[in-house]
């Protein structure tokens, strides 16, 4: 008897535990968690259940017959590939645009793209159709500058900026950069509640010419920017001839003084030493005449001099007169 007792009991005890696992099983696959950053929606046979589920936390849903289908909530980028667009004034030109998006519908979201990949798809033929279209009803000012931008009048002087290039800078702009992504914004956004996402921001991120325009473009920059440089060479080189002429001038004022001090100086010179010789030749006059004599043979008479004079000439009297007795002298008083 106690032993069919034990028996039931361990049934019991069995079978208890059979179906609590079989509720934690249950509960394990109805149960699920959203944080913050997701929001989800419920498939059952492929198809969505229910509305959004929005708010973080624990939630349920019907064990093996529905699956949870999680989105991100945050805002995402979107980076389209370069256009190549033709303005208002026929200039062609490659854009790159990007934009921000978050999906504010999942429901939506799901049965219009199905996934991130289907929402790129689908952006890239809504942003890159706006951009198109706003761009080239737009002249190329409009585009690259800003409505409040205003003129630098030292630079333009700075810069040889000439005529026809300073009536382009003095246009007034209309509508600029900041009111075309505004617009491209708002002509995207139009589109966008179809398929669960909104579009938070467009902004262009990079403008150019095409590589065909492109080359010409920098051909023209390097003529006028040489332009330029042979301008300011040529204001160079007229400041330097005038440096030039001034020191030259300077200098031969200089010149011309130092000469006229070195004249004086000369004049002096000569007067003192005319003086000096007076005053030799007046003290005596013998002597003076026998050196004058022998400084004049050092100069005439070389080793190649050969002259033809009398034996009676006065140039040689001194050297006649040499080896000859000197005169007696005077018994002094």
């Amino acid at each position: 008897m106690s032993v069919s007792i034990e028996a039931k009991t361990l049934r019991r005890l069995i079978a208890i535990a059979v179906v609590l696992a079989i509720i934690v099983v249950l509960v394990g696959a109805s149960a699920y968690t959203l944080d913050e950053t997701k929001q989800a929606v419920i498939i059952q046979f492929g198809r969505p259940v229910g509305d959004n589920v929005t708010e973080p936390g624990l939630h349920f849903r019907a064990p093996f017959i529905q699956e949870v289908r999680r989105f991100d909530r945050r805002i995402m980028a979107w980076d389209g590939d370069p256009n190549q667009i033709n303005t208002r004034g026929r200039e062609f030109i490659s854009i790159d645009s990007t934009a921000r998006w978050r999906i504010i519908d999942p429901l939506k979201y799901l049965q219009s793209v199905r996934d991130d990949q289907g929402a790129q798809t689908r952006l890239d033929d809504i942003i890159d159709s706006a951009v198109r279209d706003r761009v080239s009803s737009m002249e190329l000012v409009e585009i690259v500058r800003s409505k409040d931008w205003e003129i630098d009048e030292q630079e333009i002087l700075d810069a040889g900026i000439g005529d026809k290039e300073r009536k382009i800078l003095e246009r007034r702009v209309e509508v600029g950069r900041e009111g075309l992504e505004q617009s491209i914004l708002t002509q995207a956004q139009k589109q966008m509640p179809a398929y669960g996402i909104e579009l938070v921001d467009v902004r262009l991120q990079r403008l150019n010419y095409v590589p065909s325009v492109q080359s010409k473009v920098f051909d023209r920059m390097i003529a006028e920017r040489q332009r330029v440089a042979e301008r300011y060479r040529s204001k160079g080189e007229g400041r330097r001839l005038e440096i030039l002429g001034h020191t030259e001038k300077e200098v031969a004022l200089i010149l011309s003084k130092a000469e006229r001090q070195a004249q004086i100086t000369r004049g002096e010179a000569d007067a003192e030493a005319t003086r000096i010789y007076n005053e030799a030749y007046s003290a005596d006059p013998e002597f003076f005449a026998f050196l004058r004599t022998l400084e004049s043979y050092t100069i005439s008479i070389g080793p190649d001099t050969t002259l033809v004079l009398g034996v009676d000439t006065p140039y040689f009297r001194f050297l006649r007169e040499i080896g000859e007795a000197p005169p007696a002298a005077k018994a002094p008083r």
